[in-house]
């Protein structure tokens, strides 16, 4: 791999982990102010509204100037966000804000890949990407539960610089002012990111041609054989990693009796296991074989429905890595799959903000479906259930779909057999 794209990984691995460690900071702040319970899945709606109300702007925007250069504003918009909730905005209101630095960065750091990398190198680029992104989400959970645990916090601001008053007082601050500096990093990587010398298209000022160019691009990746199975598939994963994630932290409560803390890093342990199937996809699986991953989607929403039984932690982190295992390596091929037909049907920006529209709209529905459901009391076992077979059940349709389109032309006799690494 060229240098170019450790750089690219450095900014990326940065914007995750303060993204990550936000959410457990941003979770506690509405413990702090007594919030509703139902609010903290909504942290992950009004997060990902401006991906679904942006989608036909963002991608043109990455496609019309360098990527470095989007992913430096989009980082800058990051950290207003940060800065907003730590002035006192409410946390829904500024994480939503911080959702809208990521919709602009998203398709910058998946498009520069096709355009710096040849396509033979996309899984690989995707495995070490989507390794260091779970690397991220680890390590931020953990940052994120370490800074709210008592003893470590009140070391932190125990902590005085000399000769200045850092106005950071309490523990929300504190954790806000360290993710602040995470995104910082991120910011300063992004200025070592490589001009990959792409023509860019001047971006349209006119709202109704950048709707109906999106919706165009919408309809093209849809209608394609390859692309609507892929873009099938990472749609569910990314709605049903976002519930998961809730999922896990009421579920340990539950079962596990564990305080916020200690529940956001079992949700760390999940990222192991995808950061191994991530890694073992890069290595093992070819183009044409990406779409022989599918029945992986079918067996982790299956095994979801262990967790109903589990009362022990060894056997819960045990199970944790199973499903992030199974989930990293379905979701590494089916992602540079996806991009892959993508950049040839549209190029890269446009490509990937289509590809985060469908994912994020997943993310709105059933974040949103799960907040109604511990609105009305559901139990967490009652709710594991109905999403593992949800899961299941939906991949089984796309796997039968996919059979159905081969059937009619072998699409995936086309793509190239070499491996990736």
């Amino acid at each position: 791999m060229p240098f170019g794209f450790y750089m690219i990984m450095a900014a990326q691995f940065f914007s995750a982990l303060a993204d990550n460690a936000l959410l457990i900071a941003s979770i506690y702040v509405l413990r702090e102010m007594a919030a509703p319970q139902e609010y903290e899945p909504l942290l992950k709606l009004f997060f990902t509204l401006s991906y679904v109300l942006l989608a036909a702007f963002v991608g043109a925007f990455a496609d019309s100037m360098p990527k470095w250069r989007v992913m430096l504003i989009s980082n800058g918009i990051k950290i207003f966000g940060c800065s907003l909730m730590f002035a006192g905005l409410h946390p829904l209101a500024a994480y939503a804000v911080v959702g809208l630095g990521a919709a602009a960065y998203s398709p910058a750091k998946y498009g520069i890949l096709t355009e710096y990398l040849p396509p033979r190198l996309l899984v690989v680029a995707n495995g070490w990407i989507e390794g260091l992104t779970v690397g991220a989400i680890i390590l931020g959970t953990l940052v994120g539960g370490m800074l709210i645990k008592p003893n470590f916090s009140q070391a932190l601001l125990g902590f005085d610089f000399p000769l200045i008053d850092t106005g950071v007082d309490t523990v929300p601050e504190m954790a806000l002012s360290i993710v602040g500096i995470l995104y910082l990093a991120a910011a300063l990587f992004n200025l070592k990111v490589p001009d990959t010398g792409v023509d860019h298209k001047v971006l349209k000022k006119n709202p109704a041609y950048l709707i109906h160019d999106f919706n165009h691009c919408l309809r093209l990746l849809w209608r394609d054989k390859l692309g609507q199975i892929s873009l099938a598939t990472t749609t569910l994963f990314w709605g049903a990693g976002a519930t998961l994630q809730f999922i896990v932290i009421k579920w340990a409560e539950q079962a596990l009796h564990l305080d916020l803390s200690k529940a956001s890093m079992l949700q760390g342990v999940v990222a192991v296991g995808v950061a191994v199937g991530a890694a073992l996809a890069a290595k093992l699986v070819t183009m044409r074989a990406s779409v022989k991953v599918i029945p992986l989607g079918i067996a982790m929403g299956i095994i979801v429905n262990v967790m109903i039984f589990v009362t022990d932690m060894g056997v819960a982190m045990a199970l944790m890595v199973l499903i992030g295992g199974l989930s990293g390596f379905f979701v590494v091929p089916m992602n540079a799959l996806l991009q892959h037909r993508g950049h040839i049907l549209m190029g890269a920006g446009h490509s990937i903000a289509v590809q985060n529209f469908n994912e994020n709209l997943s993310i709105l529905v059933m974040t949103g479906l799960y907040a109604l459901l511990i609105r009305l009391n559901f139990s967490i076992d009652t709710v594991v259930v109905a999403f593992g077979l949800f899961v299941a059940g939906t991949m089984y349709l796309v796997k039968r779909r996919h059979e159905a389109n081969q059937r009619e032309f072998d699409a995936v006799a086309t793509l190239d057999e070499s491996l990736h690494h």
